[in-house]
């Protein structure tokens, strides 16, 4: 199979790749950190590299680029462990606006392209264990239009967003998918109200408490559940992409180390347990590019073998991205784990992407659940 990139891949690799080498290094995202995790200025930044609206159709103002594109774009946002929540943004809200026939989504979608609007899915409830059909939050007809009861948590950039994406129910039981509808939530809306806080990695993130507030049908019940399945697929693909490109500098960056720090006189990376150690991480950082390539690959494959193919790389980049982020950082030694230092920044980042869209062991349940049928020496 042919894995090359083309020439306008390439390029727009190296334009996002510039701009985090000049616009987003270290001590600059350190001040991000600390100013709340959220840089309006580097999210005007993206946008004016059109990165806003890659997936955004032409009609709306957007490039209407492809997966591969987006794979491309999140792994050199992961190499700069970029804060702004690009992916959840440009790449799921706007999968789920897509797939909507109201006229405010498209609306939303000319906005995002631009950098106009904060736009991202509120979709994770305390007790769903990313469980995307266990939705408490209710939704009720008043009148021509709806108002929504609930509370969404880790929804981020929640604080920064101009509005919230909510799976809420119209009917059925708390497990009952066909119940299940999306809503446009604007912010300022009576009864929303927004609690930010950082999380482990240093970016912005919100619980949504919601009474009785209105909202826009965006999907109705039936095939929402199909959108907001297809948008977290995405979701995952993406978070699969950038952990490739953290993984890829946090793994330079340790070859860097080992061939600066010297015991006894000579460069530890001289020693061979080391870099038998080394040869190791090495493998797992490959396996996950493969299997971040397959997901992007899949996303486009009917809902079944996209499911079946998203929760497979989600597991694989699970157990990479801990393998390489705890090896790494032994590696370092104590200076790994020091603020001041970069290699412990991509651990947390790494640590967060296992636990975002249905962390490593809820994956695990996904493909054995899909297995069921062949499983068995001799099924």
């Amino acid at each position: 199979m042919d894995f090359d990139f083309t020439d306008d891949q390439e390029m727009l690799r190296d334009s996002v790749r510039k701009w985090v080498d000049k616009a987003y290094g270290f001590e600059q995202r350190r001040a991000i950190v600390k100013a709340g995790g959220y840089s309006r200025d580097a999210w005007q930044e993206l946008a004016g590299l059109g990165l806003m609206g890659l997936q955004v159709p032409e009609a709306q103002g957007g490039l209407g680029f492809g997966a591969i594109d987006a794979m491309v774009v999140m792994e050199e946002l992961g190499r700069g462990i970029v804060l702004e929540p690009y992916a959840a943004v440009a790449l799921v809200a706007t999968s789920v606006l897509k797939a909507s026939k109201a006229p405010q989504a498209a609306e939303a979608l000319q906005a995002i392209a631009g950098g106009e609007r904060v736009v991202v899915l509120a979709h994770q409830e305390r007790a769903a264990r990313y469980r995307l059909a266990h939705v408490e939050t209710k939704a009720t007809k008043r009148g021509d239009g709806w108002t929504l009861s609930g509370r969404k948590i880790a929804v981020p950039a929640g604080t920064q967003a101009d509005a919230w994406i909510v799976p809420a129910r119209a009917s059925g039981g708390t497990d009952d998918a066909a119940g299940i509808g999306l809503y446009l939530v604007a912010k300022g809306a009576a009864g929303a109200t927004v609690k930010g806080y950082p999380t482990q990695d240093g970016a912005a993130a919100a619980d949504l408490v919601l009474a009785d507030a209105p909202a826009i049908e965006l999907i109705a019940p039936g095939a929402a559940f199909d959108a907001l399945e297809a948008a977290i697929d995405i979701g995952i693909a993406a978070v699969c992409a950038e952990a490739v490109g953290a993984m890829d500098k946090l793994v330079a960056a340790t070859v860097e180390y080992m061939n600066t720090r010297k015991q006894f006189g000579v460069p530890i990376s001289s020693f061979q347990a080391l870099r038998h150690r080394i040869a190791d991480v090495k493998m797992q950082l490959e396996l996950g590019r493969s299997m971040s390539y397959f997901a992007s690959l899949k996303l486009g494959e009917p809902a079944a073998a996209r499911k079946r193919a998203l929760a497979q790389a989600k597991m694989q980049l699970g157990q990479s991205m801990r393998f390489v982020g705890q090896q790494c950082i032994q590696l370092h030694g104590g200076i790994g784990v020091t603020d001041e230092y970069i290699a412990g920044h991509y651990f947390k980042r790494l640590t967060v992407i296992e636990m975002s869209y249905g962390d490593t062991l809820h994956q695990l349940g996904v493909v054995s659940a899909g297995m069921q049928d062949t499983a068995g020496v001799f099924a």
